[in-house]
């Protein structure tokens, strides 16, 4: 058997309609398959990678750390250089207030800890999250997600879960004194790169400290220098009680992250202590590559490269099929009239060698987020395959 069909028969399928790129090497922006293919990665496998497929200094730290040890203890028990040397260097992009990170594995568990660190904290159980939020697939994170089509079939799931809308500062009087918990994410992903503005965000963090609720904010798309700065919630002027990454975090290694100030974080100490357990959580190979990662955004000035970068996308993706595009930064998203007409786009795009995608919430606009070290010609080279394959499809 060769690996397509071994992939078909062995391995779990979450569709009945992979994609079934076979990549045999990742390098920079670009996949490469077995047979010659070259893919121009306009996705950075959702949001992962922020620097590149396979960062020299990534691997070199993935090397370093394999010389040293893998998994020693579950989370939270030993003394590890590459956990505190990542904690330290977290803390030292976040405001002061937020100094204290829990290392995990992926953004749902993340936001599990997340929510289970509101409810704790508060006492309280009630938690407000978005309609057409995405916050990940367990079942606590799938809970607070916003989409009825991806839940129904799995219900019943956590009680005491209210939903409002985005970027709608009515809706904020449901916040109350019976809420542990706000969860938002800074810049709404899955449902098609929506942005609020300023005001909105001023006025949730009013109503949050009013009322003694913490604010979550999701980072997990739009973190790590996605939108043009360290942090989303940077545009708009507030701090969040907890905020919640991973995937461009780790610069391709699997990691996550929620963080909150000492004084919320210690209530996992005691009654019960051990109040939040991973065995696999900020494994040293894992920390070690996203400590890189953090210096490499910061030593090659990639972020503040972000926002020009997405400005020359949006002037060279001009074409009368395009309705529009949104975006903050490079988390972008291209609008055509419906999913008939993009899917087929998408289509003829990676086989042309630029691979795209929808949006699980928003099937009408194709998701650009390429590798923030994307350089202006390729830039210039995947857009002129997009248009192609706009008039091709």
């Amino acid at each position: 058997m060769n690996n397509r069909q071994i992939f078909l028969s062995n391995l779990a399928q979450t569709t009945d309609f992979p994609l079934l790129i076979e990549v045999e090497k990742a390098e920079g922006i670009h996949l490469h398959g077995p047979n010659g293919e070259k893919y121009i990665d306009l996705i950075s496998g959702i949001g992962v990678s922020n620097v590149g497929h396979r960062h020299p200094k990534v691997i070199d730290a993935i090397q370093s750390q394999l010389d040293k040890y893998l998994h020693l203890m579950v989370y939270g028990e030993y003394v590890q250089t590459p956990q505190t040397h990542l904690a330290r260097a977290l803390c030292d992009t976040l405001p002061p207030q937020l100094d204290n990170v829990y290392l995990v594995n992926s953004g749902s568990e993340a936001v599990e800890g997340a929510l289970k660190l509101a409810k704790r904290f508060t006492g309280r159980r009630e938690i407000i999250s978005c309609v057409n939020a995405y916050h990940g697939s367990s079942h606590g994170s799938l809970s607070v997600g916003g989409n009825e089509i991806f839940k129904r079939a799995y219900r019943p799931l956590l009680p005491g879960i209210s939903h409002i809308h985005y970027g709608n500062p009515n809706d904020l009087e449901k916040i109350t004194e019976q809420t542990a918990a706000v969860i938002m994410e800074t810049i709404q992903g899955e449902a098609g790169i929506r942005v609020a503005d300023r005001d909105y965000f001023k006025a949730l963090r009013k109503n949050c400290d009013e009322t003694g609720t913490l604010l979550i904010l999701d980072e997990i798309q739009a973190g790590f220098g996605r939108t043009g700065r360290f942090w989303a919630f940077e545009h708009f002027d507030i701090v969040p009680d907890v905020v919640v990454c991973a995937k461009g975090m780790g610069g391709g290694m699997p990691i996550g992250a929620f963080i909150a100030n000492k004084e919320v974080m210690g209530v996992f100490k005691n009654n019960p202590l051990l109040g939040h357990i991973t065995t696999f959580g900020g494994h040293p190979v894992s920390a070690a590559a996203s400590l890189a990662t953090v210096q490499i955004l910061q030593e090659e000035k990639l972020i503040q490269q972000v926002e020009s970068k997405a400005e020359l996308f949006k002037s060279l993706l001009v074409n009368p099929k395009i309705k529009g595009i949104r975006n903050k930064g490079l988390m972008m998203a291209v609008e055509f009239e419906s999913f008939d007409v993009l899917k087929p786009i998408i289509d003829r795009a990676i086989k042309l060698g630029v691979i795209t995608d929808w949006f699980l919430f928003c099937d009408d606009s194709m998701r650009i987020a390429p590798p923030l070290i994307i350089s202006e010609a390729q830039i210039q080279e995947a857009c002129s395959i997009i248009l192609q394959a706009i008039e091709e499809a």
